[in-house]
């Protein structure tokens, strides 16, 4: 048994083992010690990757904000300062707090300027994410972080370090910094930067422990005093910068946790038999929570239903959750409506529906008779055209006879001209009265029939119009 114990307990060590795997310290800590450094070309590619940042989150485009990430050389000092305080060197943390501090600085005059000369100044989704950072951040940081210190001192190191741009995202809530300034919206400052120093203070925790973990030796000469304070230091600003992102997450669980019972509430009890659910939604406004639910259909008693459907919410944890109801151009029913004339209400509802079901039956009404009454009118308003293009044509009737034929149910609407000739028209003429009929009348395939005799019938007989 302990030998089968050893043998798995090797295999595991022999997988996790980084023992040559990993370059030596002294190129790993050149390589992070050139990244520290903002001058020059640094600087430069750094204002431009706020620049193309700004572009992306003022146009929702994540597929910019990605590109932004990955030109950054933001996790240079922010990886620096983690192994300042793993190694004990002091120079290289001052250099690195100085370093990031002068980048964000730059980052957030740049964006800030970007977004007050910008016309477009809506909020898009790839800015509110920046807004409202949780423990799922400071977990994102840590590991993202932890990736890009083996990455840094292995000697694969493959496209991790793009990818932990990429998944600690520095870049975005710089820019959403500025655009809160440039915007005056303190909340989107504060959730922003708050985003940005969670994320700098984990990728700086973990870079730590993984320096510690990877066992790189100390600075000779180091002070084990001042490295004890320095690392004291960083655990208390590690738990300080954790303790709003657990009160913001608890939030963001509670209104989820709100909106799925709203849900399932509302799938659950508003079922009726020639009633449905138009929308729904849950919101949660000042500390006021409430569930606005629009129903269409036959209009339910407001009342009734209001109140038999408040003594189920508690079966939904949804106790103190305000109910509005709306029915058609009804107003929102609540708890607190007086409810001393409820039939005269109901009473009404139901007239105005009943109402508008009629109006609807008088405007189709209105359309078949206008209809009727411009189809009767049209001869003689195009009479005295006719007599100028066609003057053999002695009278003239145009109207729409529906046609029941033997052979099928089918019933065909036919548009019929009658016409009284002169003289007999040619095919050519006819063909072109056609033509003439259908443009003049806006119709499609007029028929003409030739009359038998003369439609003169005395005026009297003729509809008023």
């Amino acid at each position: 048994m302990n030998k089968l114990l050893e043998h798995i307990k090797s295999t595991f060590t022999d997988y996790f083992s980084l023992s040559g795997y990993l370059v030596s310290q002294d190129d790993a800590e050149a390589a992070i010690r050139d990244g520290v450094s903002f001058r020059g070309t640094n600087i430069v590619i750094l204002i431009i990757a706020i620049f193309i940042a700004s572009l992306g989150l003022n146009t929702n485009s994540t597929a910019v904000i990605i590109g932004a990430m990955l030109i950054s050389p933001l996790m240079g000092p922010i990886i620096g300062i983690g192994l300042a305080v793993g190694v004990e060197d002091f120079e290289l943390l001052k250099r690195s707090v100085r370093n990031l501090v002068m980048a964000a600085g730059f980052s957030v005059i740049a964006s800030t300027i970007y977004f007050l000369i910008s016309p477009v100044s809506e909020q898009h989704s790839e800015l509110l994410a920046r807004t409202s950072p949780t423990i799922y951040d400071v977990l994102i940081g840590f590991f993202g972080g932890a990736a890009g210190i083996i990455a840094i001192g292995s000697r694969s190191k493959g496209n991790v370090i793009p990818g932990v741009a990429i998944a600690t995202a520095l870049m975005p809530p710089l820019c959403t910094v500025g655009y809160g300034i440039a915007t005056w919206q303190p909340a989107y400052f504060l959730g922003a930067l708050y985003l940005f120093l969670i994320n700098s203070v984990y990728i700086a925790l973990s870079t730590f422990i993984g320096v510690k973990l990877m066992k790189y030796q100390k600075k000779a000469q180091s002070d084990e005093q001042r490295a004890r304070k320095i690392r004291r230091m960083v655990y208390t600003v590690a738990v300080l910068a954790m303790i709003p992102s657990l009160w913001l997450t608890y939030r963001m669980l509670q209104q989820s946790r709100f909106e799925i019972n709203a849900t399932r509430f509302v799938n659950e009890q508003f079922h009726f038999p020639s009633t449905t659910v138009l929308s729904e939604s849950a919101v949660n406004q000042n500390g006021q929570r409430s569930i606005n639910v629009t129903l269409i259909g036959k209009i339910l008693p407001a009342d009734s239903l209001q109140a038999a459907m408040v003594k189920l919410m508690p079966l939904y944890s949804l106790e103190g959750v305000k109910l509005n109801i709306i029915q058609g151009d009804t107003r929102p029913v609540d708890a607190d409506t007086d409810l001393s004339s409820t039939s005269l209400r109901d009473i009404y509802q139901l007239s105005q529906a009943d109402i508008a079901r009629k109006q609807q039956v008088i405007d189709s009404l209105t359309s078949i008779i206008n209809n009727t009454r411009a189809t009767d009118s049209v001869s003689g308003m195009i009479m005295p055209e006719v007599r100028v293009v066609f003057p053999q044509i002695c009278d003239l009737a145009v109207t729409r006879a529906v046609f029941a034929r033997s052979a099928s149910d089918k019933l065909d609407t036919v548009n019929i001209a009658l016409v009284k000739y002169s003289r007999p028209l040619p095919a050519k003429e006819r063909d072109e009265l056609c033509r003439y009929l259908d443009a003049r009348l806006g119709l499609k395939g007029v028929k003409i029939v030739e009359a038998g005799q003369a439609l003169d019938f005395p005026t009297d007989n003729h509809p008023e119009k």
